[in-house]
């Protein structure tokens, strides 16, 4: 019986291919509900509780296709030091927020600081990684 369309909620784990965990519900303490084949969750996550039946436990491995997408160099470019906030004390690594030409905000990553120039990676953060999930089915409703 297929959760597609259906409300479901699940607990999950999430860890990197050396087993670094990045996210759990279990650590929040709270499932994480969604519309399963909305197109809300990752394409690998969505299509591992597609076939599930409440009660399932399953460990899959998303690929980077399937999870966050591999690393696009279009979305790594430079600007000019005197585009940052002056007010601030800005490093390699920090997360900054800027908007896009129609004013949404959107997260990057610092990844170099020049003499005239700031290389920013607006990539998100498990682009390129390969994702394994611990999922457990909790409920699925129409």
């Amino acid at each position: 019986m297929s959760n597609d369309g259906k409300h479901v909620s699940v607990h999950y784990r999430g860890t990197l291919d050396d087993g670094t965990q990045f996210d759990s519900s279990y650590d929040r303490g709270e499932p994480l509900a969604f519309t399963c084949g909305a197109g809300q969750m990752i394409a690998g996550f969505d299509a591992a509780v597609k076939d599930m039946a409440v009660g399932e436990k399953r460990t899959v491995r998303i690929p980077a296709a399937d999870a966050y997408g591999e690393v696009r160099d279009d979305m790594i470019f430079k600007i000019a030091k005197a585009h940052m906030p002056e007010d601030q004390d800005v490093r390699v690594g920090d997360q900054l927020y800027l908007a896009s030409p129609d004013g949404q905000p959107f997260r990057v990553k610092v990844t170099e600081i020049g003499v005239e120039e700031v290389t920013l990676d607006a990539n998100h953060e498990l682009a390129g990684a390969d994702l394994t999930f611990e999922i457990e089915l909790l409920s699925s409703e129409d």
